[in-house]
């Protein structure tokens, strides 16, 4: 496929990977520029995931097709007129908030769901109306002052929220541009909460002793965004992040450190949105943005993502979430743009000729313009 802003003679590379597994794709993985996309009607996979929503185009645009900026940026400012994004931002509540909740109930047509689902497809940094839901989300979810013994009303606040939930509200506070001094409480919370074996756990209060792989990539999010805006001590975070990409290399994405096994077969099944779930999709598109693709613990990983994978070269949305939503993008066990977006991501990156494990380079391995 040529692009209208590809020079004369230069075409995007796309490589055969029908029924390959990743030993087999190592020789034509030695160049970053090779997009491992299947040749199976490969022109029709680019047409038809450019067929879909904005936010699902400007990806596209900038991770597979090596649009120019000024291409990729225009497409990605219609997130917010135009679409799944501009429809989730008509659904906002007079009082800033959406499903007039904070978290929880409704599930997912909440404040928090609303605008993770926000961030994910790309609206803008600057986009008013989100930084006005994450301020009700830090107004209302987070309390100042001291208590009359003279106690951080801020730290017990923290205390009293899922790791999870103090993760994704950190995360939409740093990518929607807010300057308040609780992202700097926040980041100094989450640094302490971080576990022994370099992850996070939800339960950690209630005796758990293992990082629950849920937690650590929705607090991993956090620490990206945090990162990117300059919040809170850079060492610090980059070294937290190091250690929980560690952890979660250690599992192999999915699997048990000491039997092998598959931890929960959930993992294996791809789905969009995540909500607060982990998938082994989410975790490698996570570990790609954070520079990590030459690692051979993720081999495991990448053989699944293969498996998954269907005869068109598309890859199926097998799961989702139960819980009220505004509306749904895509059906479950059709094709789905989200899943093959982020697979032919990831794959684009991956280096299976990987001898021996990586060091976790931080952010800068991969554009994080969506995401900062």
């Amino acid at each position: 496929m040529r692009w209208p802003w590809e020079s004369v003679g230069l075409e995007t590379v796309i490589v055969a990977t029908n029924g390959a597994s990743c030993d087999d794709l190592s020789e034509v993985a030695t160049n970053r520029r090779v997009p491992l996309i299947d040749t199976i009607g490969n022109d029709a996979i680019m047409a038809w995931l450019l067929e879909g929503d904005p936010s699902i185009r400007w990806q596209v645009l900038r991770d597979l097709a090596d649009a120019p900026r000024k291409v990729w940026e225009a497409e990605r400012r219609q997130v917010q007129t135009v679409g799944w994004g501009a429809h989730l931002l008509e659904q906002q509540d007079p009082e800033g908030t959406w499903g007039q909740s904070l978290y929880g109930c409704p599930r997912w047509t909440c404040t928090t769901y609303t605008l993770l689902l926000l961030r994910d497809m790309g609206l803008a940094n600057a986009c008013v109306a989100a930084a006005r839901g994450c301020r009700v989300l830090l107004d209302r979810g987070i309390e100042d002052g001291l208590t009359a013994r003279g106690k951080s009303k801020m730290l017990q606040s923290l205390q009293r929220t899922d790791t999870c939930v103090v993760g994704m509200w950190l995360s939409l506070g740093a990518y929607f541009g807010l300057d308040d001094p609780k992202l700097e409480a926040m980041v100094e919370y989450l640094l302490d909460e971080q576990m022994s074996d370099g992850g996070w756990n939800c339960r950690r209060k209630a005796g758990a002793v293992h990082s629950s792989l849920h937690t650590t990539l929705n607090v991993l999010d956090a620490v990206r965004n945090v990162l990117a805006r300059g919040i809170g001590p850079a060492s610090r975070l980059r070294s937290a992040q190091a250690r929980a990409i560690e952890f979660i290399l250690m599992h192999r994405l999915y699997l048990s450190d000491r039997t092998g096994r598959v931890i929960d077969e959930a993992f294996t099944q791809f789905s969009f949105p995540p909500r607060w779930h982990y998938d082994v999709l989410r975790g490698l598109d996570y570990l790609m943005s954070a520079g990590v693709s030459h690692d051979r613990r993720l081999k495991d990983a990448y053989d699944l993502l293969l498996s998954r994978r269907r005869q068109d070269g598309l890859w199926p949305l097998q799961n989702r979430h139960p819980g009220k939503v505004f509306f749904q993008m895509e059906p479950t066990g059709r094709p789905s743009r989200w899943n093959t977006l982020r697979a032919l991501r990831c794959l684009r990156h991956w280096r299976p000729d990987a001898s021996g494990p990586s060091r976790a380079p931080g952010i800068e391995g991969h554009d994080q313009g969506h995401r900062t």
